[in-house]
């Protein structure tokens, strides 16, 4: 790290002390992006990374909703409009207990380079609310989502700020924040991604985290004179980004053989009954323990990060930031895995990524290789504009296109700037920056 990223990355530090994964975030990519400030001192000079850290909006209000006892609930609700200079805000609304400001900025701030890579027109930001969807009735979510909406409705449009879907936000609060929306405006138009089909929503958008993770890691795995096809492979979480990664990338010929979620991870040597995932956890909203007891052969363990114990190929950490920590890469280096993508937001601990890319475990960092969803979400909005509905297999194809795309991104840049050629982690940040940073230059001091 140079003198100017050092400089600005302290007084970053200083004045969000009690932010870690946010820190934690910037410094990762700070790190990385310190060689782009010795070929470009233009952008010292503008003091452009002074302006690239810092959100260009926060916002922060109460939302107060009734329960289905008659009871007044308070929560807090939150939107980042970290960067807008290549085009308006996008990135999720995450719900979920542990939501702060501090997750939210990691988020939109690792949305903004990931947005970057898609190639496509998009600026990033996060939000959410620490609302817990779990255990709550469908009219007491509704009652959330639509006092969440009274507040976030004045701050967002087409051509300003498109949130989407995210941890806790599917397609039921999806509707029921467009719903609001639209009441309110008393316009249609394309305000938020992952809507239903029948009003908007694009086709594949479901499956896209999932299948870009996949696409993303073919391509890397061969580039580097390997194949997926024939590889075992760890796949942790069991929702939506976890299911259809682990849907993919058996078609591609691996072999999953293990999944988790909050409380532990099932194993099974056979090989992943995905129609049994997706029952109990789409359809039943139930644990994935209850996978061990309807596959015969199958085994149900207690705590979650056991699952980088199992030998694999390749693993592909779908569920939450941090879970895959120094003890889980040891394991997976130990047990011979060649490949980890990520397609969860910020899945490894720093520890974890520096182990992999010092003992040459192919690395794909998760605002390149999960960033299908968002360029699938881009991708409707298009639709939406255009007054057009792609099928399945046009928004498939483009997607395949958008990943590959990224991808020769990572690499180009990691051969300029990186130690090495396949430091993936240094290439997706600096070619994600590097757009974001030419759009800022030319836009002036804003």
């Amino acid at each position: 790290m140079n003198a100017y990223t050092s400089r600005v990355l302290e007084g970053l530090k200083a004045r969000n002390a009690n932010e870690s994964e946010y820190l934690q975030a910037a410094t990762e990519i700070m790190e990385s992006i310190a060689p782009v400030f010795d070929k470009h001192p233009e952008y010292e000079k503008a003091g452009l990374l002074e302006r690239f850290v810092e959100p260009e909006r926060v916002i922060i209000f109460r939302v107060p909703w009734v329960d289905d006892q008659g009871n007044i609930q308070v929560n807090r609700g939150y939107r980042v409009q970290y960067n807008s200079a290549i085009g308006p805000y996008k990135g999720g609304i995450r719900l979920h207990p542990s939501v702060n400001l501090s997750i939210l900025k990691f988020l939109g701030f690792e949305q903004v380079l990931k947005n970057s890579l898609t190639g496509l027109p998009i600026g990033g930001g996060k939000g959410g609310s620490d609302f817990d969807p779990k255990g709550k009735s469908d009219n007491e979510i509704m009652a959330f989502c639509q006092s969440f909406m009274t507040e976030l409705f004045r701050h967002i449009g087409a051509d300003t700020d498109v949130p989407a879907g995210d941890i806790g936000t599917g397609a039921r609060e999806i509707g029921y924040m467009y719903g609001q929306y639209k009441r309110i405006k008393g316009i249609y138009e394309g305000v938020l991604t992952g809507k239903g089909l029948t009003y908007g929503g694009s086709l594949a958008r479901k499956q896209a985290t999932g299948y870009g993770l996949c696409y993303f890691v073919k391509n890397m795995v061969e580039a580097n004179g390997k194949t997926v096809a024939g590889k075992t492979v760890l796949v942790s979480g069991s929702g939506n980004v976890a299911i259809y990664a682990c849907e993919k990338i058996t078609e591609m010929g691996a072999k999953v053989v293990a999944m988790s979620d909050s409380n532990g991870y099932i194993y099974d040597p056979n090989g992943i009954n995905l129609d049994v995932v997706k029952q109990i956890k789409e359809v039943e909203r139930g644990r994935i323990k209850e996978y061990a007891a309807r596959v015969a052969g199958s085994e149900y363990h207690e705590g979650c990060r056991g699952i980088w114990t199992i030998k694999c190929d390749i693993a592909l950490p779908c569920a939450t930031q941090n879970e895959l920590d120094a003890d889980g890469a040891k394991a997976l280096i130990a047990n011979g895995c060649f490949a980890v993508g990520e397609g969860a937001n910020m899945p490894s601990t720093l520890e974890a990524t520096n182990l992999f890319l010092q003992n040459d475990v192919l690395f794909a960092p998760g605002k390149a290789a999960n960033a299908g969803g968002v360029a699938t979400s881009a991708l409707e909005m298009s639709q939406n504009s255009m007054r057009l509905s792609w099928s399945f297999e046009e928004v498939d194809e483009k997607l395949k296109g958008i990943m590959a795309g990224i991808f020769g991104k990572c690499a180009e840049a990691a051969a300029i700037y990186g130690d090495k050629p396949t430091n993936y982690v240094i290439g997706a940040n600096i070619a994600g920056f590097l757009k974001v940073a030419d759009a800022m230059m030319a836009q002036g001091c804003v």
